[in-house]
């Protein structure tokens, strides 16, 4: 399939790198909260958010939370070897059930001076009478087996003291303490992804208490955030970029929530917004294929087709899927590319933060607003924004 061209360069802005927030805010919801609504902008502050939505909004979180998954071992000859999880292999390819192995189990990583690491060399990490072990059994497809004792301990749990916040490359610095915590949403629940979904760090307690109040409804689905969210595009033709595919969770209630009449749909975060377009698309296939596997790739939405299903029709074909095998819940993957010419099927509002220029994320912003992203992000810089993971916030209402 032969897409038209779209020269990345532009979709570039300069960003200083004093712009870019090293650290969060000391109080998450007195970050600042640029509001852009049917081409006009206006400056708040994040707390002020419950009386800033429409009476009508509800919103879409995702609930992953970010685990522990940079590890560092130090050779007997002193040498540091970090391996950083990316997604497991075995005993299964479902982040849940592989965090939840109490033996061992394989991961596809990153592997930081890999020259010095041989594939015959056991690497291991102590620590209170806890011995983790790391093999490598693929050099070139960076796969590592880990093996721990005591081994009733599950994975997730062995990870929690030997690993560290993996916080974005940008950042440029080593995570402290502080990151634990803040480096996670307040309401980050199910285990598996290797990055935040940052547009929830703003979120506080009192903000969603003001949502309840109000009559707003908040809903939880999944997609573990795979470091490939950082990867810049390195062709010009940004449509040639091989996007990178992550792991989602739908439940029924969430398509319950997506069919009631009248709601306007608001993704907190691209995260949250590219989960709730791949279930349209997912019911798109099963429409076509009451058997079809949950997985959607980059270019679907682009497939030419006379015509298209309701998000009514295609919603409800997920959920008769789900009626009719007994489930409650339903674990996919995607790797959606939305880039300028994407036509939005379920969201209409989304909060998210400022991106890096050039980037997959600023792709989906410019599909997400048109010409006017040049706009909000002049606007955000000329009003001393923070930027990036640790960064200020905006809500997106394009009409």
């Amino acid at each position: 399939m032969k897409l038209p061209p779209l020269n990345i360069h532009d979709y570039s802005y300069n960003l200083p790198d004093e712009r870019i927030a090293k650290y969060p805010h000391f109080e998450r919801d007195q970050s600042k909260l640029l509001v852009y609504k049917a081409g006009e902008i206006s400056h708040n502050k994040f707390f002020q958010l419950p009386d800033l939505l429409p009476d009508n909004s509800i919103l879409f979180f995702n609930d992953t939370k970010v685990i522990p998954a940079r590890i560092q071992f130090e050779k007997e000859t002193g040498a540091h070897i970090e391996v950083f999880l990316l997604h497991p292999v075995s005993p299964s390819s479902i982040l849940s059930v592989a965090l939840a192995s109490s033996e061992k189990t394989n991961w596809k990583c990153t592997i930081g001076n890999l020259k010095r690491w041989p594939e015959n060399l056991v690497l291991r990490k102590q620590l209170q009478g806890i011995i983790l072990s790391a093999l490598l059994l693929d050099r070139e497809a960076g796969l590592v087996e880990f093996s721990w004792n005591p081994p009733h301990l599950a994975f997730a749990e062995i990870i929690q003291w030997a690993g560290a916040v993996p916080l974005p490359p940008y950042l440029k610095r080593e995570p402290e303490d502080a990151d634990k915590q803040r480096y996670q949403t307040v309401y980050s629940h199910v285990e598996g992804a290797v990055a935040a979904p940052t547009a929830g760090l703003h979120f506080t307690q009192s903000v969603l208490d003001k949502l309840r109040k109000k009559g707003i409804i908040s809903d939880f689905l999944t997609l573990h955030v795979s470091s490939g969210t950082f990867l810049p595009v390195k062709v010009e033709n940004a449509t040639d970029h091989i996007m990178h595919e992550e792991q989602i969770i739908i439940r029924k209630e969430n398509i319950h929530n997506l069919l009631m009449s009248g709601k306007k749909v608001i993704a907190i975060g691209t995260t949250a917004l590219r989960t709730l377009e791949s279930l349209y698309w997912y019911g798109t296939l099963l429409l076509d294929n009451p058997q079809a596997q949950f997985v959607i790739d980059s270019f679907q939405p682009y497939q030419k087709k006379e015509s298209l299903p309701t998000v009514q029709d295609s919603l409800g074909a997920v959920l008769n899927y789900m009626e009719v095998q007994h489930i409650e819940e339903l674990t996919g993957h995607t790797s959606i590319y939305i880039f300028p010419g994407y036509s939005f099927k379920v969201c209409q509002g989304l909060i998210t933060n400022f991106h890096q220029p050039g980037s997959t994320l600023l792709l989906l912003i410019a599909a997400w607003l048109g010409p006017s992203w040049k706009k909000v992000y002049a606007e955000a810089l000329e009003n001393d924004y923070r930027f990036l993971s640790y960064g200020d916030s905006s809500l997106l209402l394009p009409k």
